[in-house]
């Protein structure tokens, strides 16, 4: 069954290699990078060659959708969390009204308040201190709850660009 499988990873990875070029693959790559990776390693994963993919992966820094990191003298890539951010609230203020930012608002404390009322603490963190390995339950309201909170961010941030916006226009 192992060959199969190898047969198959072969297979979809010489489709994406003549469906895309160097750059859209280093792309793609650079795209699910929340941890640094080298040049060489990136190189590796989108199938090309390394200075290629250091070529494509310093354009990506120089637009903004790359970030750069030191390790020793090697340079890591990585996605620009500032930017995955902002494009996250842009996309909400975009297809959420205000009504509707304020509400899932209300709705994101409403949930955070059950979680701080169930377990009697007053964050994730807390709470993850107090479980033990076998608490499956516990582990996804957690993880549950850390995303909540993240939302929640987004939300607010979303809410005070919309502000903002509008400010700026007037």
């Amino acid at each position: 069954m192992t060959e199969t499988w190898d047969d198959i990873n072969e297979q979809v990875k010489a489709d994406w290699k003549a469906d895309t070029t160097p750059f859209e693959r280093v792309y793609e790559i650079i795209e699910q990078t929340h941890e640094g990776q080298s040049a060489a390693e990136i190189a590796d994963h989108a199938l090309v060659s390394e200075p290629t993919a250091r070529r494509h992966c310093k354009s990506l820094v120089n637009t903004g959708f790359a970030e750069t990191d030191q390790d020793g003298q090697t340079t890591l890539y990585k996605r620009n969390s500032d930017r995955v951010l902002m494009s996250r609230i842009r996309e909400l203020r975009e297809e959420a009204t205000r009504t509707e930012l304020l509400d899932g608002i209300k709705d994101m404390k409403a949930e955070i308040r059950r979680y701080e009322d169930r377990y009697e603490v007053v964050s994730p963190e807390e709470l993850a201190q107090q479980l033990d390995a076998d608490e499956t339950e516990g582990w996804d309201d957690l993880s549950a709850w850390r995303t909540t909170r993240q939302n929640l961010a987004v939300a607010h941030a979303a809410l005070a660009y919309d502000e903002a916006s509008h400010q700026l226009a007037v």
